[in-house]
């Protein structure tokens, strides 16, 4: 089976048990795979490396029927359509925090978006979502919280 990158199986970079409940093909097509392989490139790897612990991906590519059933943004850059995206949560496998995944992201690395996602003050919780293109990345950096039920982006600080 192909590997997307030296840490990342191309089962993991497609796993969806949603896809799987639902019947939705989740396959990416091959340029949408270069994108994929990418960003791990850029960005997994590089965090993958510098920290030297396994890090948990909890959302990679979907295909525009997956997202369109998870209420995704038609947009998304985890459909691989212009970038791609992918969310880490160190908090499964443990040994350093979102948080101190996200600083690491947003202090030493290009991309287009980073994004510390319902992530407690402690740092832990949530989870990091990461978008990197191979032209014009704007390295974006977002924050996302939940202020009673609702969810706004802001500018990181």
């Amino acid at each position: 089976m192909e590997k997307i990158s030296k840490h990342i199986t191309y089962s993991e970079g497609i796993r969806s048990n949603l896809a799987k409940r639902l019947d939705i093909s989740n396959e990416p097509n091959e340029d949408q795979l270069v994108r994929m392989k990418l960003v791990a490139e850029k960005v997994f790897e590089p965090a993958r490396e510098h920290f030297d612990v396994p890090i948990y991906i909890s959302s990679f590519f979907r295909s525009s029927a997956l997202n369109k059933v998870l209420g995704g943004a038609k947009g998304s850059q985890h459909m691989a359509n212009n970038g791609a995206a992918i969310d880490l949560d160190c908090d499964v496998y443990g040994g350093i925090t979102n948080k101190e995944l996200f600083d690491y992201i947003k202090d030493n690395l290009i991309f287009d978006q980073v994004i510390l996602e319902a992530v407690n003050d402690n740092g832990t919780g949530g989870w990091v979502h990461v978008s990197f293109k191979e032209q014009g990345n704007r390295n974006q950096v977002l924050k996302m919280t939940r202020i009673n039920g609702k969810t706004t982006y802001e500018i990181y600080i």
